[in-house]
C-alpha cells in the first residue's frame, strides 16, 4: 500500500487509517525509524509486548486472527481436558 503524509512543525507524521489496520498498529506502539540515502523506513518494533489490556482485559496479540476451526478445537480439548479431571476417566 502506497499513502502520503505530510510532516507537521514538530516533525510528525499521522499514519493513514488504512495503513495502521493493516498492520494493526495503535496507539502506543513502538515503531523502528531507518534511513538510507533518500529513503525512510518505519517498521514496527518486534519488542512489542504480546500481551495489552483491552477495556481491561488482557488480550494476547498474535498478529493473525485465529481461523474459526482452530478455536473449536481449543475449546473442545479444554472442555474433554476438564471433563477428564472432574469426573476420572470414562470408558
Amino acid at each position: 500500500m502506497t499513502a502520503q503524509s505530510t510532516l507537521d512543525k514538530a516533525g510528525r507524521i499521522v499514519l493513514p487509517k488504512p495503513i495502521r489496520d493493516e498492520l494493526r498498529l495503535q496507539a502506543g506502539d513502538t515503531l523502528d525509524v531507518e534511513t538510507s540515502g533518500d529513503k525512510i523506513t518505519l517498521r514496527p518494533s518486534k519488542q512489542q509486548a504480546q500481551l495489552r489490556k483491552k477495556r481491561g482485559i488482557w488480550v494476547y496479540r498474535s498478529g493473525e486472527p485465529l481461523r474459526q476451526a482452530t478455536v473449536e478445537t481449543a475449546i473442545q480439548e479444554v472442555r474433554e481436558e476438564r471433563r477428564k479431571h472432574t469426573f476420572g476417566e470414562r470408558p
